[in-house]
């Protein structure tokens, strides 16, 4: 089974939304998907309510996840880490023991090649038109990863 990793700052926003809309598109059978933050502010929470509103009004159900924050052995756990900005990238990266545990890491929309910004916007404070563009680009990004981990595994 492939393990994927969705880490973003508070694990209320960017990540649970890759984390539900990757877990939609691929079978459960053969992948799992996770989120995680790399600050610890919101431990045990629910995603924010409009990252659950915007997935919701795109089908994709992340009432159920709660906060939780990377951990060093989540390199032993995931095969594959997505991040949501260079900052997440760094910081995951300080905890990494050796170069096999940064080969994991990647920024989420590297795999967009037609956009030049590989940033996903934190929409936090923000308003809701936010959140759905967030939504947006994690959605892209996550049907070019299906489709290439779909193939992999066949």
């Amino acid at each position: 089974m492939t393990s994927i990793l969705m880490v973003c700052l508070g694990n209320i926003c960017r990540s649970p939304l890759a984390h539900g809309i990757l877990e939609s598109k691929l079978p459960s059978d053969r992948f799992y998907v996770d989120s995680a933050g790399t600050a610890g502010y919101h431990i045990g929470d629910r995603p924010d309510h409009r990252s659950i509103a915007v997935a919701k009004s795109h089908n994709v159900d992340i009432s159920r996840q709660q906060a939780r924050q990377f951990q060093t052995s989540d390199f032993d756990t995931f095969d594959i880490i997505y991040v949501m900005d260079h900052s997440n990238f760094e910081n995951v990266v300080k905890l990494a023991r050796h170069t096999k545990d940064i080969a994991k890491v990647k920024l989420i929309l590297e795999v967009n090649q037609s956009i030049t910004n590989k940033r996903v916007p934190d929409p936090y404070y923000g308003e809701m038109s936010d959140f759905e563009h967030v939504f947006s680009l994690l959605n892209n990004a996550c049907d070019i990863i299906s489709k290439k981990l779909t193939r992999k595994s066949l």
